[in-house]
């Protein structure tokens, strides 16, 4: 499979996450790219098996709304069916705007296979799920 990790990071935390997708699903002998979210839009999605979209919690629980959330936006509507993995980083609250997105993920008709939350940079048991994610990308 050719996997897209496309994503948007303000202090590295995402990024970090999008390296350790990268790495797992690569272990997992699949072709990955890693994609800034300022690099991906709707002409790309073709090229493409399974994508993991990484966006940190922003503002009251919400996605980064200047670069990520006007890219995912366009490209939602296009990824209906497509194999989808959400992961990202927050520092406060409990990670409820993961779960708002994977929500509306699913309403418009994505096959979210996991989603995946670090509390700041990802630790070792945050590592051990994006492994265990990466897997189900098959």
């Amino acid at each position: 499979m050719k996997i897209a990790v496309v994503y948007w990071s303000g202090t590295g935390n995402t990024e970090a996450m999008a390296s350790l997708f990268a790495k797992a699903f690569q272990g997992n002998g699949n072709d990955v790219e890693v994609i800034q979210c300022s690099d991906f839009d709707l002409t790309r999605i073709p090229d493409f098996d399974g994508f993991a979209f990484g966006c940190p919690a922003m503002g009251n629980e919400e996605l980064e709304d200047s670069e990520f959330a006007p890219m995912y936006d366009e490209v939602e509507p296009l990824l209906e069916g497509e194999k989808v993995i959400l992961f990202g980083s927050y520092d406060w609250n409990d990670g409820e705007w993961m779960e708002i997105w994977g929500k509306r993920a699913e309403d418009a008709g994505l096959n979210v296979l996991e989603t995946v939350i670090a509390k700041d940079y990802p630790d070792a048991s945050a590592e051990a799920e994006i492994a265990r994610a990466a897997a189900l990308m098959a």
